[in-house]
């Protein structure tokens, strides 16, 4: 089963869905949401830094030169690299539109 969960972009007051197989950002895409936080996709450049405020998420590999270990304790992470577990809330801290 692949369950489909809500994301809330906190500064833009936008909401998308995301299904539990890909990442903040790919659901993002998908949505046609392009807050200009494409890179490389592969947890390396840092440019998609969001916040995780609310919500159950899967943490996948990220430079920790982007992300160290008390950054994402304060829900810092890269949404090429995170995939929902549940309704989530975000907020941008990467490049913007």
């Amino acid at each position: 089963m692949n369950s489909t969960y809500q994301v809330e972009i906190v500064d833009t007051n936008q909401t998308y869905t995301c299904k539990e197989s890909e990442s903040l950002l790919s659901g993002m895409e998908r949505a046609g949401l392009h807050l200009s936080l494409v890179g490389c996709r592969g947890g390396g450049c840092g440019i998609c830094k969001i916040q995780i405020i609310e919500g159950n998420v899967e943490y996948g590999a990220m430079s920790k030169a982007h992300i160290s270990d008390e950054a994402r304790a304060n829900g810092m992470a890269l949404a090429c690299r995170v995939m929902p577990r549940g309704d989530v809330k975000i907020r941008i801290i990467g490049a913007k539109s």
